[in-house]
């Protein structure tokens, strides 16, 4: 638990940062052989990911002073500290959006590259929450258990006081969730399956650590604003998976008769 792991002359190495880093080449190489393996065009998955790696950034930063309106409002020098303050549901949700717009621009289909990428989006986040433990951001509540952590001076988490260790528990969460859709996406599986099976375990896993959460984070009514968002993104999961056989049958369809049309003008 060290934010600043070391120094080098006046380059500073942070344990989030570091992660953030390492969580990205990974998921980046993860991503490529996996394309490679299927036969898919690993610079186009290359270029979505990067360009949905920018849209994340801006997506997390965005979302991040949408919840924290109120404290903005009493100090405005918020807006400007662009090292810390993310929210992950806008990191998904502009990383998506910014990948599908790729993906029409280079008239390409969006479902089969966001079913080989989002493995890897759970990669990175295992990472990520790594480096949340190192920073002391993410913390839990407090607790007497065996398994409680105290957090130095220093940190973004209440030193001096065992707490749930709740950045662990997510990031063994992702990892899980990481590996469980490399070997599920084994098999063929209908366009969307994988993606569907991501956003609701992800929404299941994530509204259940917000119960263990005590860092200060918006709120809808009882739930946290986390709580909320996973609710709207497990029914839309749901019915990506309940719709996902319809996504294959276009798909093949629009392959039939490109096939056609191209015996035609051979004829």
């Amino acid at each position: 638990m060290k934010s600043e792991l070391f120094s080098i002359g006046p380059f500073h190495i942070h344990g989030y940062g570091l992660m953030i880093g390492i969580g990205i080449i990974v998921a980046f190489m993860v991503a490529s052989k996996r394309a490679e393996k299927k036969g898919i065009n690993g610079d186009l998955v290359f270029n979505a990911g990067f360009f949905g790696l920018i849209g994340g950034i801006i997506g997390a930063k965005v979302m991040f002073y949408l919840t924290e309106i109120p404290s903005i409002l009493e100090d405005p020098s918020i807006l400007w500290d662009f090292a810390n303050g993310f929210v992950v549901y806008g990191g998904i949700i502009g990383g998506s959006l910014v990948a599908y717009i790729y993906c029409r621009m280079k008239k390409i289909e969006f479902l089969p590259v966001i079913d080989l990428v989002v493995p890897s989006i759970a990669l990175a986040q295992g990472f990520g929450r790594i480096g949340c433990f190192l920073a002391g951001c993410c913390y839990g509540r407090q607790t007497d258990a065996w398994y409680g952590v105290i957090f130095p001076e220093g940190g973004l988490a209440p030193a001096g006081v065992a707490l749930i260790p709740t950045q662990l528990i997510s990031s063994i969460g992702d990892f899980l969730l990481a590996f469980f859709l490399i070997f599920f996406a084994r098999k063929k599986r209908n366009r969307g399956v994988i993606t569907g099976m991501y956003f609701l375990l992800y929404a299941i896993g994530r509204f259940l650590i917000e119960f263990l959460r005590n860092d200060p984070r918006g709120n809808v009514g009882m739930l946290s604003t986390s709580q909320f968002i996973a609710i709207f993104m497990a029914v839309a999961a749901i019915l990506l998976l309940v719709f996902s056989a319809k996504f294959e049958e276009k798909a093949a369809k629009r392959v039939e008769e490109t096939i056609v049309s191209e015996e035609s003008d051979e004829k």
